[in-house]
C-alpha cells in the first residue's frame, strides 16, 4: 500500500498514538503509565462505562490485595484509577466493541468498532480482560421472565437484598463472596451447589460451612430443576439432590453464579498468537507477535502468568515504556520518578511540594 493509499484508507479516522481497547482496571491504569511519558491515549470498550468486569459483575465485591490498600470494593478501584488518570486526558468511547485491526504498510493500524467510529493508530495496547463474556445462566423454563428483577447473574446494589429471602446457586469465588456478604444481611440464605466440593477459596468455603453449622445460614448440595411460580410472581425453586430426592426451596431472589462464556470475540481474528482464549506477549515489553499490539492484563499469556490485578498494573508499566519507545525510536526514554521529576509532577498537575497546582 502507497502512501497515497495509506492517507486514502485512514481518511476521516480518529489520528492516536495509542488506542487502548479495554476499559477495566489494567486499561485504566495503562491510561496513567502512559500519561506519565506524555502520552494521551485514546480507550475503547463494549461495555457502557469503564470498569470492565469490576463494575459490570461485582461492583461491591472487596479486594484486599491491591498494594497499600488494605480493602476497597471492586467500584471503589475503578473510581480510584479514573481520578489517578483524570489527569492525562484520555478520550473514552464507551458503548463499542472494536470489530476489526488492520495493519497498515507504515506498520501503524486502522482500527474500527461497532459504531464504525475509525481510528489511525501508531500503537495498540489490547486490555479486554477475559474478552467479551455473558454469565452462564439459570437454565430453567421461565427463568427470563424473571432476570433483573428476581433472577440475578451480578449483584450491583448489595442493599437492595437486606432482609430478603436469597438463593444463591454456585460454588466458584463469586458464588461463595456473595453467600458471606449477604449471609449477615438477608432474612435467610440458601446456597446451592450440585456437588460437594468447591472452586473458591478453602478458606471462604470453611466460612461458609461455620456459618452453616451455627444456624446462619444453609447449604444444599443439589442442582436445579424448575421454578416455583405462582400467579406469575417467583416464589423459588424446585431442586435435586443427590439422593434424587425434589425439595422445593423458597426464595424472593435467586442469585446465579455459574461463571461466564469468555469469548476474545472480534480479537480472534486479527492474526494474534493465541493460546487457549489468551493472546501470547513477551515480558520485555508485552508485545505481541504483530509489532506494535502489546496486550496487558488477563487477556495476556506468558510463563509464570498469574491472573491478578497487580499483574496487570506491572504489564501496563512496561507496555507503557515499550509504547513510548515505539513512538520516539530515536529518544532514550529515561525512567524518572513521580517524588521528584518535575516534567512528571508537571504531567500529573501537581506543584513539587506535591500539592495541586
Amino acid at each position: 500500500m502507497s502512501e497515497s493509499h495509506i492517507s486514502a484508507a485512514v481518511d476521516g479516522a480518529i489520528q492516536a498514538d495509542v488506542v487502548i481497547v479495554g476499559a477495566g482496571p489494567s486499561g485504566l491504569f495503562q491510561i496513567f503509565e502512559l500519561g506519565l511519558l506524555g502520552i494521551r491515549a485514546h480507550i475503547v470498550d463494549s461495555l457502557p462505562h469503564p470498569g470492565g468486569q469490576c463494575s459490570e459483575l461485582y461492583p461491591e465485591k472487596p479486594i484486599y490485595d491491591i498494594p497499600a490498600v488494605p480493602v476497597c470494593t471492586a467500584q471503589e478501584l475503578v473510581d480510584r484509577l479514573l481520578q489517578q488518570a483524570k489527569p492525562f486526558n484520555a478520550q473514552f468511547h464507551m458503548g463499542e466493541e472494536v470489530i476489526d485491526l488492520q495493519v497498515l504498510e507504515d506498520q501503524s493500524f486502522l482500527l474500527r468498532t461497532s459504531r464504525d467510529t475509525r481510528f489511525h493508530a501508531r500503537s495498540v495496547i489490547i486490555a479486554g480482560g477475559l474478552g467479551s463474556f455473558q454469565p452462564r445462566r439459570l437454565g430453567l423454563a421461565g427463568a427470563e421472565t424473571f432476570e433483573g428483577t428476581n433472577i440475578h447473574y451480578k449483584v450491583k446494589n448489595a442493599a437492595e437484598f437486606t432482609h430478603k429471602n436469597l438463593i444463591i446457586f454456585g460454588g466458584g469465588d463469586s458464588a461463595l463472596d456473595w453467600t458471606l456478604e449477604l449471609a449477615g444481611k438477608a432474612h435467610s440464605l440458601t446456597l446451592v451447589h450440585r456437588r460437594a466440593e468447591f472452586r473458591a477459596a478453602p478458606a471462604s468455603v470453611a466460612k461458609m460451612r461455620e456459618l452453616v453449622s451455627h444456624g446462619s445460614m444453609r447449604y444444599v448440595e443439589a442442582i436445579s430443576q424448575s421454578l416455583i411460580i405462582t400467579e406469575d410472581v417467583l416464589q423459588g425453586v424446585r431442586v435435586k439432590t443427590p439422593q434424587g430426592r425434589i425439595e422445593e426451596l423458597f426464595a424472593d431472589h435467586l442469585l446465579v453464579f455459574y461463571g461466564l462464556h469468555p469469548k476474545l470475540g472480534p480479537i480472534a481474528d486479527w492474526g494474534l498468537d493465541i493460546d487457549k482464549r489468551a493472546i501470547k506477549v513477551d515480558t520485555e515489553k508485552f508485545q505481541t507477535n504483530i509489532p506494535g499490539v502489546f496486550a496487558v492484563g488477563d487477556i495476556n499469556t506468558y510463563p509464570g502468568k498469574k491472573k491478578l490485578i497487580l499483574s496487570g498494573f506491572h504489564e501496563a508499566a512496561l507496555a507503557a515504556f515499550a509504547v513510548a519507545a515505539r513512538l520516539n525510536p530515536s529518544k532514550k526514554i529515561p525512567l524518572q520518578y513521580t517524588t521528584t521529576s518535575p516534567i512528571m509532577q508537571k504531567r500529573l498537575g501537581v506543584a513539587a511540594d506535591g500539592a495541586a497546582s
